[in-house]
């Protein structure tokens, strides 16, 4: 059914009649009234009255080679009439799962060789917790079970991803969480720094993982793992000090080094992968969400060559979904790589529009009287709410200043997302100039009237 067959509240009572949704208070949405997205192309979305609006999230942080590419509904139309699905379970492969592996051993870091298929970034996540506790049980260390994270982590949605994640509203949501988890300080220096200067709080955050393995005992520590820049956490980019120390304290107590790239890969950070912008070796890579820009769930967890040894000599790997490496998911992920390739989208990220986006926003950061600081890299962009900018006084949640500022810039055509205190944006990569410029504008509009309802403009 076409989306102008109904009404916008035709939809509305239905959605509300039946449709159960993600992150979001049942009751507050039927009041409201559910947005109906019923088309997109480029940077823009419309919703059923006809609002053209600008997606500064790509869709959830995803739609990295922006709406309406017609190559990726060729591939997928293509590989759904030759092949619809057959799985891998059973000693068999498809070609384009077979020809997904070799194009992404292409684009990650060297030495990241190898490819487990999953469906999104919180089964890549329970991937990763199996495959890492499996390698220390076959390298004679089964103890070796516990993970570190960070607080304000997320690595997805599942019980397992919501326990290795450090986020506190989805934690309350179990009351209980898995045993085999603990959780360090993000690496916030606006927040957490204090008097430090970035570097010096770059190594004590760091630190904090040492300090969290000598209290577990290096024995009992099979990982840790981080995001390059925490995404859903607040876009929280480390100090330079940062990741440099960290990989050295696993190395030294032989800890795996995970690197999250569910948000920071393919493109976002001005590099492939997030791990290549801030200098990170990682022994397991999850990524998904810009793998298909978001036209299929797919995703996938790279191992090293240390890795990948250990479970090849290790026997049956017990481990998968019906639909890994699902045929049609793997040739639109083809087609996507292919693409980003074709017309050079990464470098463009790094070389042309990410500098003029970040100076955009950076000139509106150090004008506004409500914003603290702008954090992030390449296309990954937050904008710390605040009530006093020279004592670094952030709003309350009782202010809930973030979500008011949503709901006007939302008002205004453009979509941004409230992270605690922080509006945070991702737009596509194909994002232009102009279209950034219309972007900052409506962000404008939306902190001034923000401002002005807290007396502050």
């Amino acid at each position: 059914m076409s989306a102008q067959s109904r009404s916008t509240l035709e939809w509305q009572q239905l959605d509300s009649a039946h449709h159960v949704h993600p992150f979001t208070d049942p009751k507050a949405l039927t009041k409201r009234g559910v947005r109906v997205i019923t088309r997109a192309d480029g940077a823009y979305v419309w919703d059923s009255d006809g609002n053209k609006i600008l997606d500064g999230m790509a869709g959830l942080w995803c739609v990295n080679v922006g709406y309406g590419r017609q190559e990726l509904v060729d591939a997928a139309t293509r590989q759904m009439q030759e092949l619809p699905y057959y799985n891998s379970f059973f000693q068999t492969a498809t070609p384009s799962q077979i020809e997904l592996g070799q194009a992404l051993a292409e684009v990650t870091p060297p030495g990241l060789d190898h490819f487990f298929f999953a469906n999104s970034g919180s089964e890549a996540n329970d991937t990763v917790i199996r495959i890492a506790r499996h390698y220390w049980h076959l390298k004679g260390k089964p103890n070796k079970r516990t993970f570190i994270a960070r607080t304000m982590g997320y690595h997805g949605s599942t019980l397992a991803a919501v326990s290795l994640g450090g986020m506190p509203h989805m934690h309350a949501l179990d009351k209980v969480l898995l045993p085999g988890f603990a959780h360090i300080m993000h690496p916030h220096w606006y927040t957490l720094g204090g008097t430090l200067s970035r570097s010096e709080f770059g190594i004590v955050a760091a630190r904090a993982l040492e300090d969290k393995i000598l209290e577990l005992g290096p024995d009992n520590v099979a990982a840790f793992i981080g995001e390059p820049v925490q995404g859903a956490g607040g876009v929280i980019d480390p100090p330079e000090t940062y990741w440099p120390e960290i990989q050295r304290i696993c190395r030294k107590y032989d800890i795996l080094l995970v690197a999250d790239e569910v948000i920071c890969g393919f493109g976002r950070t001005g590099q492939w992968f997030g791990s290549q912008t801030f200098g990170i070796e990682p022994d397991l890579m999850p990524m998904a969400k810009g793998l298909s820009s978001g036209y299929l769930p797919i995703s996938a967890v790279a191992m090293n060559k240390r890795v990948f040894e250990a479970v090849n000599e290790g026997g049956l790997l017990a481990h998968g979904y019906t639909y890994s490496g699902h045929p049609a998911a793997c040739a639109v992920a083809i087609a996507n790589i292919r693409l980003m390739q074709r017309e050079k989208l990464v470098e463009r990220v790094r070389e042309d529009i990410a500098p003029y986006f970040r100076a955009r926003l950076q000139e509106l950061a150090d004008d506004h009287p409500i914003v603290g600081e702008l954090r992030g890299s390449g296309l990954l962009a937050g904008l710390q709410l605040v009530k006093d900018k020279a004592k670094r006084t952030i709003f309350t949640t009782e202010d809930d200043a973030a979500n008011k500022c949503r709901d006007l810039c939302l008002d205004h055509h453009l979509i941004m997302r409230a992270v605690g205190q922080t509006m945070v944006l991702s737009p596509p990569l194909i994002i232009t100039r102009a279209q950034v410029d219309e972007l900052v504008s409506k962000v404008k509009i939306g902190l001034d009237l923000t401002a002005r309802h807290f007396g502050l403009g």
